[in-house]
């Protein structure tokens, strides 16, 4: 776990520094569930980010580190971050898995325990 915290950590930053950032997140919630949102000024800005740095090496390490993990991708007209509540409904319809090594029933259902938050 501290390894995993180390690069959330150098993620965020690396995400809040990149050009094309427009918004950075994160939810550490129950059970050691970590979850992010971004907004970009475009994808190409996105994939910069997702392929180099902190976040690419963290990406190397996923599939050892979790059981659970997904992604969600899509395209909407202003900057605001979704509500995590929402982002789950998308992640579930629309999401997919990334690859992990030990999945939980969980990740091979592709049904993700909802986020707790406020929002």
């Amino acid at each position: 776990m501290p390894s995993f915290a180390v690069y959330t950590i150098g993620s965020l930053r690396q995400a809040r520094a990149a050009a094309g950032n427009l918004a950075t997140r994160l939810l550490a919630d129950r059970r050691n569930t970590f979850w992010t949102a971004t907004a970009w000024t475009s994808d190409v800005a996105m994939r910069e980010f997702m392929l180099t740095g902190a976040h690419r090496q963290a990406m190397g390490k996923l599939a050892y580190w979790c059981d659970e993990a997904a992604v969600v991708h899509w395209n909407q007209e202003d900057a605001r971050l979704p509500a995590w509540h929402e982002a789950w409904i998308r992640l579930q319809r629309e999401g997919r898995k990334s690859k992990v090594l030990y999945p939980a029933p969980a990740h091979l259902a592709q049904q993700f325990a909802p986020p707790r938050s406020k929002d």
